[in-house]
C-alpha cells in the first residue's frame, strides 16, 4: 500500500522510491516512511529487492552496484545495497555514505569540511593528505577531525606528519580532565570526611553544594560523552559512550531530584535531618576516570606514530644543490627536481633518493633497513633519501622525490598497515555488536531484581547496582586490544627494517610452517663475483686475469662484469682489446697485446678447437661447490680456469637456521641447474631443493605446497617471484629487489637480508601474544566486574560495588591494555 505522503504524481519525469519498500513513491528526494532509508531515482532502482529483502546474489548485488555508480548515486560501504542520490547516513547503520563510484565526494563537501548534519563524512577513494580515520574502523573516513560514528572514538590523522602540532583531541581531554579533577577532590571530600570525622556539614548546604561542583564535571568535562552516546543511539551504534551516559546521566539526574523534590521519595528513603542520599560524587568521579582513561589512549596511540615521525624526521631540510657552472647553492630539500645534482659531505643526510654520480663513503641506513654496518657507496650506487654519510662526500642525482621516495612509500606504508584490521579483530567486532546491548539488558535486570525484592531502601540500592553495571562493563578495553597492538608492531616492524603491508599478513606470518626461498638475490648477494682462479701450465693468474677482463670488457653478461670487477680490484690498468667477438650462449673473444684470448665455457673453447679435458676435474669441483667455471685460453692453450659465484649474504646461515629451529621446512626455488643448488642447499643445509624452474612455474610448486597442507611463506627479489609471491599465504620480498616484486609481496625487508625475516616472524608471534593477553584482560574484567557490580556478593557478604570503583574498574581494564600493548616497542 503507498503511503499517502510519499504518493507520486503522474506529471513528474523523475519519481523516487525506496530501494527496500518498492511500494513507497514519492515525487521528491528524502526519506523512506517506512525504514528511513534514503529514496532513489525510481529509474536506478535496483529490481531484485523483493519482499523487502536485500539483493538476492551477488551478481545482482555487483550490477546493481555498478548501476548506482553510473547514476552517481550514494552507497554504505557497510550495506551497499542501501542507496541514495545525495550524502547522508546510512539507515541501517548509521555510517555516511559514500559515493557509489568509488571516488571522492564532491568538491563542496570538501571546502565545507563536514556533512551537512555536522557530523564527520566518510568518502571513499584513495586517502588523500589530511584525512582523518577511526583507529578501530579504518573504513570511516572523513576530512577533519570529529568522532567515529560507529565507536564514538576521537578521530585521528591517517598519517601523521611533522607540522601536525599538539594533538588537539589530546589537548582538550587534558585540559577537561584537570578541571573534572579539581572539582571532584572536594566533593569526594565532603562524602569521606563525616565517615572519618563523624561530622558533616550542614544538611541544607552540603546537597546544594554538591550540586554545584557535580554540574561542571559531568556536564562540561563530561560532554563529550554524552554527545557520542547520543549518536550512538541514533546509529544504532551502541558503544561504551552509551553506557557511560546513560550510568552517570541517572545517577546525576537521580540526585538533583533527590535535591529539588525530596518530597517525591518515601520516608523510608530519608535519613533523620530529611535528605534523601545522592550520588553526585560517584556521576563527578566517573567522568573524571574516565577522562583520565581517554587521556592515557590518547597519549598511547600520540605514541604510536613515532616510529612514523622518527622516519619523517630523516628528511633534511636544506641540501647543497649543483649548478651547471659547478657552483653549490644551499635550498630547501623540497624545491630539488628530478635529475639536480646536491653534494652530500660527511655527517650529513642524503636529501633525495638518487644515484650516486662521483665520490666514495659509507651510508647509514639503519634506520631504513634496520641493519646497523654501514653500506659501501660508489658511482652507479643507488642511495635512500634520510640516510646519513660517513667517512666521505658523495654527488648525488636526485631520483625520487616527493611522494615517488623510498621514505614516503615506507610512510604510507606504515600507516596504512597500522589502519588495517587483523582477522581476529572480526571475533572482537561480533562480539561487541552484542557486548553493549547485553549489558543494557543485564543492567535493566538487576535495577529490576533489586527494587522488586532488595533491601530497604530498594530504589537506592538498584540505582547503585544498575549504573555499577553499566559503567564497569564499558567495552573499551575489548575495542582497544586488537588495534593498540597492531599499531604499536607495525610501527616497531619499521624501525626494524620491516614493513608490513596489512595487519592480516602479520596475523598469518604466524602459522606459516615452510618457506620458500628464491636464490639469487634472497640467498645470495645477488651480484656475482670471482671467488677462485687456478692457473695453467705455468700462466702468471694476475697477467691472466688482465686479458680475460680486457675481452670481458665488450660483454654485457653479468658474468662478465664479475671478471671485469675483479680485475680492477687488483689496482692495475686493464689492457685495450680490439676484434672483439661475442658468441652468444658459448664466450667471447678478441686480441689483447697481440695476444688470441678466448673466454667462455669448456664446451665453447672446445668448438674453437681448444682442448679442455685435462681441466674436467677442476671445472667439476667448482660446479660441485656451486660455482660457474669459465676458461680463459690465450693464444690456443688453457691459461686459467676462473670460478665465478653468486655469494651468499653473510646472514643468510644463521637467519636459515634461527627459522629452522622455529620448527619451519625451508624450500630452496631456483632456475639454476641442479648441481648449483644442491651445493648452496648443502651448505644452508636447506630441506629440500627444486631446481631448473621455470619463472611461471614457482607459483605452481607454492600451490602444490599449499594443498599438501602447508602454510607458506615464499621469499624473493625479482620480477620471475611475483607470482609466487602473490599466491603465497605469505609473500615477502626484499627491499633491494624490483618493484614488482614489492608490490606483490605482503611483507618488504628493507634491508634485502633474510635475517629481518626472522624479526618478522618473532613480531608477529608477539604480537598476536599481545593480541590475545589484552583480549584476555578485557575480558576477565567483565566476567568477574558485571556480577561483582550487580550485587552478587551482597546476600553472603553484604558488599555492593560502589559506581566509583566499577569506573576505577573500567579505567583500570583500558589502562592494563594500553600498557600491555606498549610492551611491543620493547620487542627485539
Amino acid at each position: 500500500m503507498n503511503h499517502p505522503a510519499a504518493t507520486a504524481t503522474h506529471d513528474h519525469t523523475t519519481r523516487y522510491t525506496c530501494p527496500m519498500h518498492p511500494e513507497v513513491t514519492s515525487d521528491q528526494p528524502g526519506r523512506c516512511p517506512e525504514c528511513g532509508m534514503f529514496l532513489v531515482d525510481a529509474d536506478a532502482a535496483p529490481a531484485t529487492h523483493q519482499h523487502g529483502h536485500g539483493r538476492q546474489n551477488g551478481h545482482a548485488q555487483q550490477h546493481d552496484t555498478h548501476d548506482a555508480a553510473d547514476k552517481g548515486t550514494w552507497l554504505c560501504p557497510m550495506h551497499p545495497e542501501v542507496t541514495s542520490d545525495h550524502p547522508g547516513r546510512c539507515p541501517k547503520c548509521g555510517m555516511f555514505l559514500q559515493p557509489a563510484d568509488g571516488g571522492d565526494a564532491p568538491a563542496a563537501q570538501h571546502h565545507d569540511h563536514q556533512h551537512p548534519t555536522g557530523e564527520p563524512a566518510v568518502v571513499a577513494g584513495a586517502v588523500a593528505a589530511g584525512d582523518w580515520t577511526c583507529p578501530m574502523h579504518p573504513e570511516v573516513r572523513s576530512d577533519g577531525p570529529g568522532d567515529c560514528p560507529i565507536c564514538g572514538m576521537a578521530l585521528e590523522r591517517v598519517s601523521a606528519g611533522l607540522d601536525d602540532g599538539p594533538n588537539q583531541e589530546l589537548v582538550d581531554m587534558r585540559r577537561r580532565f584537570r578541571v573534572a579533577a579539581v572539582l571532584s577532590v572536594p566533593l569526594v571530600a565532603m562524602v569521606m570526611v563525616p565517615m572519618l570525622l563523624g561530622r558533616a556539614l550542614p544538611g541544607s548546604i552540603a546537597p546544594w553544594l554538591e550540586l554545584a561542583l557535580s554540574t561542571p564535571v559531568v556536564w562540561w568535562a563530561g560532554w563529550p560523552f554524552f554527545v557520542r552516546g547520543a549518536k550512538s543511539v541514533v546509529s544504532r551504534h551502541l558503544n561504551m559512550f552509551t553506557l557511560v551516559s546513560l550510568g552517570v546521566g541517572a545517577a546525576w539526574l537521580y540526585s538533583v531530584v533527590a535535591v529539588l523534590a525530596p518530597g517525591l521519595f518515601p520516608s523510608g528513603m530519608r535519613a533523620m535531618d530529611g535528605r534523601v542520599g545522592t550520588y553526585f560524587e560517584a556521576a563527578a568521579v566517573i567522568i573524571t576516570l574516565v577522562l583520565l582513561g581517554q587521556v592515557l589512549e590518547l597519549r598511547a596511540r600520540d605514541q604510536t606514530s613515532g616510529a612514523i615521525r622518527a622516519l619523517l624526521d630523516l628528511s633534511p631540510a636544506t641540501a647543497h644543490r649543483i649548478g651547471a657552472d659547478g657552483t653549490e647553492t644551499d635550498v630547501p630539500a623540497a624545491e630539488l627536481q628530478l635529475g639536480d645534482r646536491c653534494r652530500v659531505r660527511p655527517g650529513e643526510k642524503v636529501p633525495a633518493d638518487g644515484t650516486v654520480v662521483d665520490g666514495h663513503a659509507y651510508a647509514d641506513e639503519s634506520m631504513i633497513t634496520g641493519e646497523p654496518v654501514p653500506v659501501d657507496k660508489s658511482p652507479g650506487d643507488r642511495v635512500i633519501g634520510g640516510t646519513i654519510i660517513q667517512g666521505g662526500s658523495l654527488v648525488v642525482e636526485a631520483t625520487g622525490l616527493g611522494a615517488d621516495s623510498t621514505l614516503a612509500r615506507i610512510v604510507d606504508l606504515v600507516s596504512q598497515a597500522q589502519r588495517s584490521r587483523a582477522p581476529i579483530q572480526g571475533l572482537v567486532d561480533k562480539i561487541s555488536a552484542v557486548f553493549v546491548p547485553v549489558v543494557i539488558a543485564v543492567a535493566l535486570a538487576t535495577f529490576g531484581l533489586w527494587l522488586a525484592i532488595g533491601p530497604q531502601p530498594r530504589l537506592p540500592f538498584a540505582i547503585v547496582a544498575a549504573v555499577s553495571v553499566l559503567i564497569i562493563a564499558c567495552p573499551c578495553a575489548l575495542g582497544l586490544a586488537t588495534p593498540m597492538s597492531i599499531m604499536v608492531g607495525v610501527g616497531r616492524g619499521a624501525s626494524e627494517g620491516v614493513l608490513v603491508k596489512n595487519a592480516e599478513a602479520l596475523e598469518r606470518l604466524q602459522k606459516v610452517d615452510t618457506l620458500v626461498v628464491d636464490k639469487t638475490g634472497t640467498l645470495t648477494q645477488g651480484r656475482p663475483s670471482l671467488v677462485d682462479q687456478q692457473g695453467v701450465d705455468g700462466h702468471e693468474d694476475a697477467r691472466t686475469l688482465l686479458l680475460a677482463a680486457a675481452v670481458e670488457a665488450g660483454s654485457e653478461h653479468p658474468l662478465a662484469r664479475a671478471v671485469v670487477d675483479a680485475a680492477r680490484q687488483t689496482g692495475r690498468t686493464v689492457p685495450a682489446a680490439s676484434d672483439f667477438a661475442a658468441h652468444p650462449g658459448g664466450g667471447v673473444s678478441a686480441t689483447v697485446d697481440g695476444q688470441h684470448v678466448l673466454v667462455g665455457s669448456p664446451a665453447f673453447l672446445g668448438s674453437q678447437h681448444v682442448d679442455t679435458h685435462a681441466l674436467d676435474a677442476v671445472v667439476e669441483a667448482y660446479r660441485r661447490r656451486g660455482a660457474t667455471a669459465i676458461v680463459v685460453a690465450v693464444d690456443g692453450s688453457p691459461a686459467s680456469v676462473l670460478a665465478i659465484a653468486d655469494p651468499l649474504k653473510p646472514t643468510t646461515a644463521g637467519a636459515i637456521e634461527d627459522l629452522r629451529r622455529r620448527g619451519m621446512k625451508v624450500v630452496m626455488l631456483t632456475g639454476d641447474n641442479a648441481t648449483t643448488a644442491r651445493a648452496i642447499a648443502d651448505e644452508l643445509h636447506i630441506d629440500q631443493v627444486v631446481a631448473d624452474v621455470l619463472p611461471d612455474q614457482k607459483h605452481g610448486h607454492v600451490q602444490a605446497l599449499q594443498a599438501q597442507g602447508h602454510t607458506v611463506v615464499m621469499a624473493g627479489d625479482g620480477v620471475n617471484d611475483a607470482p609466487a609471491l602473490a599466491v603465497a599465504d605469505v609473500g615477502v620480498a626484499m627491499g633491494t629487489g624490483t618493484d614488482v616484486a614489492i608490490e606483490s609481496a605482503d611483507v618488504t625487508l628493507l634491508g634485502g637480508d633474510l635475517a629481518a625475516l626472522v624479526k618478522a616472524r618473532d613480531l608477529s608471534v608477539d604480537t598476536m601474544r599481545n593480541i590475545r593477553q589484552n583480549l584476555v584482560f578485557a575480558f576477565v574484567y567483565n566476567v568477574v566486574g558485571i556480577p561483582l557490580a550487580a550485587g552478587a556478593l551482597y546476600p553472603a557478604f553484604g558488599w555492593l560495588l560502589s559506581p566509583v570503583i566499577a569506573a576505577a574498574a573500567m579505567a583500570l581494564s583500558s589502562v592494563s591494555v594500553i600498557t600491555n600493548s606498549l610492551r611491543l616497542r620493547r620487542h627485539r
